[in-house]
């Protein structure tokens, strides 16, 4: 009896908790995926486009070339209305030089100082790509609506997560913790919409 084939894709990342959420939202669909850390000499990548989504694919692309194996690239941010959308696409580099999650949290609530909690509406969002060796097989993406915390609460997830509060549930990502988080994120609502893509590519290469 032969082995099952093992199904791989590259997330092109080093962000090892943007990776570990991914194989939290996709489990069942009997994929090992590999990051940035597990390919020697990656390329570099710039993140100079103009939207989650151009950097995504170009993120997908750039590394499907070079591993030759099917890539996915995600971009994600948070887009706060009182601030005219931003962070938005610098989201993970708000706070400049020596940026951290902290600080950009920090930096965030400063900006936000004297705005009611009301007025404070945000969302997040998520695009994914994939691609492979022959380029761009697909873009899709998420988003989440919430509003930001007077302060920080919660110790779960990463980036603005301890902001990010859902009304309906009146705490914040970093309170709600992954099990919650995981059925209602932007990050899930673009991973849902790509499952049935990344399937149909596995069958259409007999993988």
């Amino acid at each position: 009896m032969s082995k099952e084939k093992i199904r791989e894709i590259v997330v092109a990342t080093r962000n090892q908790k943007k990776l570990e959420e991914i194989r939290e939202i996709t489990r069942g669909l009997k994929i090992k995926f590999l990051s940035l850390e597990d390919v020697p000499d990656a390329p570099y990548v710039n993140e100079d486009g103009k939207s989650f989504l151009e950097n995504a694919a170009k993120k997908a692309i750039k590394i499907a070339k070079f591993t030759k194996k099917l890539t996915l690239g995600e971009d994600s941010g948070l887009c706060i209305d009182a601030l005219l959308g931003a962070p938005g696409i610098y989201s993970s580099r708000f706070s400049g030089q020596g940026k951290s999650d902290e600080k950009n949290n920090q930096k965030v609530l400063r900006l936000l100082k004297k705005v009611p909690l009301k007025k404070r509406s945000a969302h997040y969002v998520c695009a994914v790509a994939l691609a492979d060796k022959n380029g761009l097989i697909g873009v899709v993406g998420g988003r989440c609506g919430g509003l930001i915390a007077l302060k920080a609460k919660g110790t779960h997830g990463f980036g603005y997560d301890p902001l990010f509060l859902l009304p309906e549930y009146r705490k914040t990502f970093g309170q709600l913790g992954p099990l919650i988080k995981h059925k209602l994120s932007h990050r899930y609502k673009a991973l849902k919409k790509i499952r049935p893509i990344v399937r149909k590519y596995f069958q259409s290469q007999n993988l």
